[in-house]
C-alpha cells in the first residue's frame, strides 16, 4: 500500500469536515433552514417561570405592523392582545432624572447612619 492510497480517506474526511460549517451557513441563509426573522421582530419578554415566557413581538412590514403579546410554554404558544406598534417599547425605563436611583443609593438610604459598612 502506498503513501498516496492511505491519504485518500483522510483527505476526505477533511472535505468532509469542511463542508460541514458550509452547509450550517446555507441552511441558516435559506428557508430550508427554518424562519429567517423577516417581518418578525421581538419586542420585549417577560420570564414568568423557568419554562413560561410572556413576549412581545412585532409582525408585519409597514401599515400592516401589529404587537402581538404571546404566552409561551413548553406544550403551547398562546396570542394574548392585538395591537398596534408603540413608539416606545412597554415598561421600557425612563431616561433623564425621572429614572431611578441606582441600588447603591437606595441602600445607602436605608442603612442607619454610623452603622457597619
Amino acid at each position: 500500500m502506498n503513501s498516496a492510497s492511505s491519504l485518500t480517506p483522510l483527505l476526505w474526511f477533511l472535505a468532509v469536515l469542511a463542508l460541514i460549517p458550509l452547509a450550517l451557513w446555507l441552511l441558516r441563509r435559506t428557508p430550508l433552514g427554518g424562519a429567517s426573522g423577516h417581518g418578525l421582530r421581538t419586542i420585549g419578554t417577560l420570564p414568568l417561570s423557568p419554562n413560561q415566557r410572556l413576549l412581545t413581538v412585532e409582525v408585519g412590514h409597514g401599515e400592516e405592523r401589529r404587537w402581538l403579546v404571546l404566552g409561551v410554554s413548553p406544550g403551547s404558544i398562546t396570542t394574548l392582545h392585538t395591537m398596534a406598534p408603540q413608539d416606545e417599547a412597554p415598561g421600557a425605563a425612563p431616561a433623564g432624572p425621572a429614572a431611578a436611583p441606582p441600588f447603591a443609593q437606595l441602600l445607602a438610604r436605608l442603612r442607619p447612619p454610623g452603622g457597619p459598612r
